[in-house]
């Protein structure tokens, strides 16, 4: 991590659903860069988040689903270690699932505000699963659930089926394209699920 003063406040939010035989220390190791990032020497050392009313990083062994509601300090090259952990986690995966990460401007203050001075806030969504298939059903219904309440405004949820096929039929043509290159493109920077902290920053997760 930098020796500066950290640019940014980084919130990782979702739940993971595991297999019922993974241990905690395979997740200790899925989640290595992430911890090693914050600086301590173990998950039980990084778990807890930069803030106190923060659950953190947790377990829960009955449901075998791994919970973050977490935030470090750190730079924009805190996405590398994203990276790593998500590829670590696919193979400890039940099923898909969305984690939102948001970077808060540390160095954004009232005064930036006032001046109508944006934000350097960045938001994006990642996607864990144990195959390409469910990563790809955590994706589309997530887009349906944005696409219907956005619709909702002007139409009947009766009138959007239609809607939802078309989008169900974009997925299908993208997961045919997947099996023949056998890769999964990535999202452009700060998309894939939100937009950045330009006009309004994104609020925090309350609990």
């Amino acid at each position: 991590m930098s020796k500066f003063t950290p640019t940014f406040e980084i919130h990782v939010h979702g739940a993971v659903p595991l297999r019922e035989e993974v241990t905690f220390e395979q997740i200790q190791d899925a989640l290595r860069s992430v911890w090693v990032y914050a600086g301590a020497r173990s998950l039980n050392e990084g778990a807890d988040s930069f803030y106190e009313e923060e659950p953190g990083i947790r377990f829960d062994a009955n449901d075998h689903v791994l919970q973050m509601c977490w935030t470090v300090k750190g730079e924009d090259d805190f996405r590398q270690a994203l990276d790593e952990m998500c590829m670590a986690l696919n193979d400890l995966t039940s099923s898909g699932a969305a984690l939102e990460v948001t970077f808060y401007d540390a160095e954004f203050d009232e005064e930036d505000e006032q001046q109508g001075r944006d934000s350097r806030d960045d938001f994006l969504m990642l996607f864990v699963g144990p195959t390409p298939a469910a990563i790809m059903q955590v994706q589309r219904d997530l887009l349906v659930q944005d696409l219907v309440n956005l619709m909702e405004r002007h139409f009947e949820a009766s009138e959007l089926a239609d809607v939802v096929t078309e989008v169900d039929k974009l997925f299908s043509k993208r997961f045919e394209s997947l099996v023949s290159s056998l890769e999964i493109s990535r999202p452009p920077k700060g998309q894939g699920g939100g937009g950045s902290g330009h006009g309004g920053r994104r609020p925090r997760h309350l609990h």
